[in-house]
Order: structure tokens, then C-alpha cells, then sequence
């Protein structure tokens, strides 16, 4: 059976919003990084035990929350092990303008993903019928309007996000297969 972990930081809950649908198209476990920037050892249990694992954070002054970069550096340990060497990688991200530096976001997950050993999963332009309306094609970006809850964020960013999460299974069945 194959195992994909969507881990995330969320300050005010709008990527824990993308994150539940990318979770949804994935079929994956949802690890929430708590205010602090930790996570329990059942979690990181979870994280070694995943077949593919896709990285979310909200993006503040152009880059990951610290909350998100605490948990990448307390990764080091599983680096060290090449616990996640092989392991699919995905990521997600939201901000509140339509740039707001999210392609650094996204490649400081291609980065850990990278250290790890991981193997980056992509999105197309288009997925299973969704238009990818901000064009990343690196990761889901979604963006919603500062002031505006997460409950505003457009429904095609919340699609494109759950089609990439089954584009990650379908490529973590794929490679389970073989």
C-alpha cells in the first residue's frame, strides 16, 4: 500500500485549507507543524514511514514560515540517515498577492527535497482538467486577498491543489510498483 504525508505549517489557516485538499487527492495523512515549529515523534514516525511526503507553508516576507524552516532543519537527522533518500516530494504554498515570492517558497522545497535525496513531483499546466491559474509549474500556488478568510480562496486553486495531490500518489503507486 502506498503511504503519502502531507506536513504543513499554518499561521491563520489558509494553507491548512490547501493542505486539506491537496491531503484529499493524495489520500494522505495530514501532520499540522504546530505554532512552535514542532511536531511529535508519531509524526516524524509517520514521515519515515511514507512513500511520499508534500511540504506546505504559507509564504511570508518571500519565503517559508520559520515555523516550517524549524522543522526542515530538525529534519537534518533523517538526513544524516538518509531516512527520506528515494522518497517523492511535493509542495504547496499561499500568499496574499498574486507573486508575493511564492516560486521561493516552493524552491526552498525543492531545495530540502533535494538534500534529502528526494524526487521532486511537478505539476503540468494542466491537471486531470484544472486550470493551474497562477502557472507554477514547480508546485500548487494559491493566493487569496490578505484580509480575506480562507474560506475565500478560489476554488480552482483548492482543485488544482487536489489534482496535484492524486498527481503525487498516482507517480508514489508508480514507483511502489517497480
Amino acid at each position: 500500500m502506498t503511504k503519502t504525508v502531507v506536513i504543513y505549517h499554518s499561521g491563520y489557516g489558509h494553507t491548512q485549507r490547501v493542505a486539506e485538499f491537496v491531503a484529499q487527492g493524495a489520500e494522505a495523512d495530514l501532520i499540522a507543524i504546530d505554532a512552535n515549529g514542532d511536531i511529535s515523534e508519531e509524526n516524524w514516525n509517520q514521515l519515515d514511514a511514507a512513500d511520499a511526503v508534500i511540504f506546505g507553508s504559507p509564504t511570508y516576507m518571500g519565503m517559508a514560515s520559520w515555523q516550517f524552516k524549524k522543522f526542515a532543519d530538525m529534519s537534518s537527522k533523517r538526513w544524516f540517515a538518509g531516512a527520506w533518500r528515494d522518497k517523492l516530494a511535493g509542495g504547496f504554498t499561499i500568499s496574499a498577492s498574486p507573486s508575493g515570492d511564492k516560486l521561493s517558497t516552493i524552491q526552498y522545497f525543492i531545495t530540502l527535497a533535494m538534500q534529502h535525496g528526494m524526487v521532486w513531483v511537478g505539476q503540468p499546466e494542466r491537471n486531470d482538467g484544472q486550470v493551474n491559474r497562477l502557472g507554477s509549474n514547480s508546485g500548487v500556488m494559491a493566493q487569496v486577498g490578505p484580509t480575506s478568510p480562507a474560506a475565500d480562496i478560489p476554488m480552482e486553486d483548492l482543485d488544482m491543489a487536489k489534482a496535484y495531490g492524486a498527481r503525487v500518489l498516482a507517480w508514489a503507486k508508480r514507483a511502489n510498483a517497480n
